[in-house]
């Protein structure tokens, strides 16, 4: 049976958590410690009340998420983190967040699984972050309208288009998450198709001045890939099982 310090240890330098500069309100790495046995995986990408409610259920002793406890900044220990504190310890529940990290890591990644996921076979990082190239563009002729099936086919629901640019591809960005507001930013990169997951209203109207293709596939939609690949890899690695729970926000 691994023990917890194994594993964050192991994930610490796979993820390279202490090399990527992030917010602080990201704490990247272990947020909550257990009594270091380990025996069930899950997997989130937002810490909640019911997810840690759903984790105590299905007997998860690590629970992996992208958006940890500390979103919200510094804050007194009542109400809902009160709550949420009180589940971990009361069920010997470990939390690990991977912010950054999990972003832009080249195999379980989100932006690199979420490529694969539309079929884009060859890409190369771009668009700096903190000091790191945290997206992935692709040089791909693809007709806009076959990639935005494959991106609903990969998300399992609809994708809002904002057709701009060009009806064939030629330069294809992708950011996962809430990066819609750096389309200017993203365009210096020759990029016509750009997919992230959420934008600003002003945005469809930049994509249009910037005659580019604006695919807006949710921000919560387009961040599953990476805490679902991370939890495969560390359960083949430390040979334990794991579950991932879905909780969409709509966003």
């Amino acid at each position: 049976m691994p023990l917890l310090s194994e594993i964050v240890e192991y994930t610490d330098q796979y993820l390279r958590i202490r090399e990527i500069e992030d917010w602080p309100n990201a704490l990247n790495g272990l947020q909550i410690e257990n009594s270091d046995r380990i025996t069930r995986i899950g997997a989130a990408v937002d810490v909640s009340t019911r997810v840690l409610s759903e984790a105590a259920k299905k007997d998860v002793d690590l629970l992996l998420v992208h958006h940890g406890l500390f979103w919200p900044g510094l804050q007194p220990i009542i109400r809902s983190l009160h709550r949420q504190l009180k589940l971990a310890f009361e069920n010997d529940v470990a939390l690990y967040s991977a912010h950054l990290p999990l972003d832009l890591h080249p195999v379980v990644g989100n932006n690199a699984q979420l490529a694969a996921a539309v079929g884009l076979k060859s890409t190369s990082p771009f668009f700096e972050e903190k000091g790191q190239l945290v997206g992935l563009k692709a040089r791909a002729s693809i007709p806009c309208d076959e990639l935005v099936r494959n991106l609903e086919k990969s998300l399992g629901g609809k994708v809002r288009v904002f057709k701009s640019g060009p009806k064939k591809t030629k330069t294809i960005g992708i950011i996962t998450g809430g990066a819609g507001s750096e389309i200017y930013r993203v365009a210096e990169d020759n990029i016509d198709t750009f997919i992230t997951g959420e934008a600003p209203h002003w945005a469809a109207v930049a994509a249009e001045e910037l005659s580019m293709n604006l695919l807006l596939g949710g921000h919560y939609s387009t961040e599953t890939f990476g805490v679902k690949a991370l939890a495969a890899h560390l359960s083949e690695r430390f040979k334990l099982r794991w579950e991932f729970f879905d909780c969409p926000t709509g966003l």
